[in-house]
């Protein structure tokens, strides 16, 4: 739907419109590019977003209908919810990602658990860094490893969304052999995400009274 079937004025999203202030119930699943009237892509600027968000919102948000039937306020609610839900999709590098890797018809997370092959060795180092970290008394060689380790997944982090970034921009074909390469970065940077956790996680019980 690209024009509103009530005033004929061209819709920001096909959850309603903007002009007359109609109410859409739209009959297929949309996307959460299509919610908030975007072209799917993975290169998406926050302000760009957050503008969609904005405008989108102004559409659908329930306070504007709040002497409507019930109906109608039922359908507000479930649109806010959907923009939302839209929204915090795209906000994130790698939900974004992930999102269009499936929506591809790339492997999902399920079928495909594989990180880069450069990484494994890298994991064992990691995993003894923490080991050694634990319990180990602040100010320690072990604690200023831990630190270190944290400045490394940092790098490491940036480096593989600046990969995952190059093999989505522009967006390969579907079941193209890079949305495989995409899902093991993905799996990459979920590993690197939960290993800053733990170090977070060694540095505050430090910090707890015994």
């Amino acid at each position: 739907m690209k024009h509103c079937p009530d005033c004929g004025a061209k819709l920001e999203t096909p959850l309603g419109c903007g002009a007359c202030g109609a109410l859409f119930s739209p009959e297929s699943t949309l996307t959460p590019f299509e919610v908030l009237g975007l072209e799917p892509s993975y290169e998406l600027g926050a302000a760009e977003l957050k503008k969609r968000l904005l405008r989108v919102s102004r559409v659908v948000h329930p306070d504007y209908f709040g002497s409507a039937d019930a109906a109608t306020r039922e359908r507000a609610e479930r649109a806010s919810a959907l923009v939302n839900e839209a929204h915090a999709t795209l906000a994130s590098d790698r939900a974004r990602a992930d999102w269009l890797v499936r929506w591809l018809g790339g492997p999902a997370e399920s079928e495909k658990r594989e990180m880069p092959k450069r990484f494994l060795l890298d994991v064992l180092e990691w995993n003894e860094t923490l080991e050694l970290a634990r319990g180990a008394s602040p100010g320690s060689a072990e604690r200023a490893a831990l630190v270190e380790l944290r400045r490394v997944l940092r790098a490491q982090t940036d480096e593989v969304l600046a990969t995952l970034a190059a093999r989505l921009s522009p967006l390969p074909e579907r079941a193209s052999a890079r949305l495989a390469e995409a899902r093991a970065d993905l799996n990459a940077l979920r590993y690197l995400d939960n290993t800053l956790a733990q170090i977070d996680a060694v540095e505050l019980e430090s910090l707890r009274p015994n």
